[in-house]
């Protein structure tokens, strides 16, 4: 495989991908996303994906988590339309994120199972969909070309030895991989990449040590998912939603510090990140 193209994404790079705001859309302009996440035990994952999500764009959001969490996110989330059951039609969302919180369990593999069998055309997959695939040696062929995966190196590491791309540095590994089987693959951490399927790799330039913190990742899955129900394509999803969740991050650690910043901070300063890039849309 030839090397890489290293490409940074700078505060510029950002600025020119974000999409203009329709001034006479309505929330089905802005497209409705799809969150499955969420075991028992687990609703904070579903209630930082979703208000992020909401938090960045998109008109309308569904989320799909166990029973138990309904009540909590209605409460904390009033602005989702909350389900326990999935969709029957998946093809009714402009976008879908697997994976927050969702556990090993049968719950987990039934979600899944249902929603690899669809086929969606915008999907992105995240901690237990991950470990999911991570289980299976032909695990890359089993989302549809075009799918946004967001593992930590941990979750990679196990990703690349399903695969036997274990010695590998990590970065030339999700490289080869997603060249091969046409995905994007953002490998979080500091100086986050995107490694996209045309073989380059966007590393990121925002971000900071205080966002490494339980529930950070629930937050980026949040951001890409409503980047693409607005139409976004996965490269520039990946590119704008990593660095949007890196630019809020810093907002965030200026005012509370790297030390007192929590995953929520991230989203509650989403807003002013938006700002630096576009104050007039």
């Amino acid at each position: 495989m030839k090397q890489a193209e290293t490409v940074l994404t700078t505060d510029s790079a950002a600025k020119s991908l974000l999409m203009p705001r329709n001034p006479e859309g309505h929330k089905g302009t802005f497209g409705h996303g799809l969150l499955v996440a969420g075991c028992e035990g687990m609703a904070g994952a579903a209630v930082l994906g979703a208000r992020a999500a909401l938090r960045s764009g998109m008109g309308k959001l569904s989320v799909c988590s166990a029973e138990i969490n309904r009540p909590i996110l209605q409460v904390a989330v009033p602005e989702a339309v909350v389900t326990t059951q999935m969709p029957a039609n998946l093809e009714g969302y402009d976008a879908i994120a697997i994976g927050p919180g969702l556990g090993q369990g049968k719950h987990c593999l039934t979600m899944m199972q249902e929603v690899l069998k669809a086929q969606p055309g915008r999907l992105v997959m995240d901690a237990d969909a991950l470990n999911y695939l991570a289980g299976l040696d032909n695990w890359p062929t089993l989302p549809p070309k075009g799918t946004i995966i967001t593992p930590h190196l941990g979750e990679w590491r196990r990703l690349a030895a399903a695969i036997g791309l274990q010695d590998m540095e990590p970065a030339e590994a999700a490289s080869e991989c997603a060249v091969k089987h046409s995905l994007y693959i953002i490998i979080k951490g500091h100086r986050t990449t995107v490694c996209t399927p045309q073989g380059t790799l966007f590393i990121n330039t925002t971000g900071n040590s205080g966002m490494a913190t339980a529930g950070s990742g629930d937050v980026l899955t949040g951001i890409i998912l409503s980047l693409l129900a607005q139409g976004y394509g996965p490269e520039q999803a990946s590119r704008l939603g990593v660095w949007l969740h890196g630019k809020a991050g810093d907002i965030a650690a200026e005012q509370l510090t790297q030390w007192a910043m929590t995953a929520s901070d991230i989203t509650a300063h989403l807003p002013l990140a938006f700002k630096t890039l576009n104050t007039e849309h």
